[in-house]
């Protein structure tokens, strides 16, 4: 218990700090009024898909390693790199490097989970999630791949809540890489769509130009579809 106070902690001091580093660095070299202006964005839409065009392969590592970073140790959830994912690489590269990168980091966050938060976790989830113990015992990598596609629990402890289970590392890794994959799609599609948006505007667009550009409302009514065929999924998954 001791331990898992000091983890959370660090974890919650280690945000703190970077928070307030990344505060400092950035208004020490723009003013709030230039950060909230869309020549801004223009420009540094321009800096980010350049800095992508001069060596992709270190800009997708560096990509990478944010991303695993962010979700171990840093517990940060998926929608945030998804976007910005699609708005530097693209749908399909962009998938691809989100979807390793979160895959990577939960993956580091459970083999950690297992050592050192599995009592805890135990303590406080066992009996309301008893009822995946059978399943995921039935059939370890299909059930986990259901538990990721459905999601319906908050990314840091979905990442977590398998440790109930004893659940081997390469269906872990496995189940997430390939669950993963059609929410993370699509967010990273909407922000693809932005950055074309941002591309293609000299002037801040509207909102209703916005939305009706079909590189966002199409990404947004799929995932609204998805979210609608994961809550129905959900009621049969996570029932006794």
């Amino acid at each position: 218990m001791e331990n898992t106070k000091k983890i959370k902690l660090f974890i919650g001091l280690s945000y703190l700090l970077i928070f307030c580093l990344f505060l400092y660095f950035f208004f020490s070299k723009f003013s709030l009024e230039e950060i909230t202006s869309y020549e801004f964005l223009r420009e540094y839409r321009s800096y980010l898909i350049g800095v992508k065009n001069s060596n992709l392969f270190l800009t997708l590592i560096f990509f990478l390693f944010l991303t695993i970073l962010w979700v171990f140790p840093f517990l940060g959830f998926a929608t945030p790199v998804a976007l910005i994912g699609g708005f530097i690489f693209g749908k399909w590269v962009g998938t691809i490097v989100v979807v390793l990168g979160l895959t990577i980091g939960s993956t580091f966050l459970y083999i950690f989970g297992n050592f050192f938060l599995k009592d805890l976790i135990r303590r406080k989830f066992l009996n309301k999630f008893a009822n995946l113990e059978y399943k995921i015992k039935k059939s370890e990598f299909v059930y986990l791949l259901i538990y990721r596609i459905v999601g319906g629990i908050p990314w840091q402890l979905q990442c977590l809540l398998p440790t109930l289970f004893n659940v081997k590392i390469k269906n872990y890794f496995f189940a997430t890489l390939i669950g993963l994959f059609p929410g993370i799609f699509l967010a990273v599609s909407i922000g693809s769509g932005l950055e074309k948006i941002i591309y293609n505007n000299l002037e801040v667009p509207g909102a209703f130009d916005i939305i009706s550009s079909p590189d966002i409302y199409i990404p947004l009514l799929a995932f609204f579809g998805l979210v609608i065929i994961t809550i129905i999924l959900r009621k049969f998954f996570y029932k006794n």
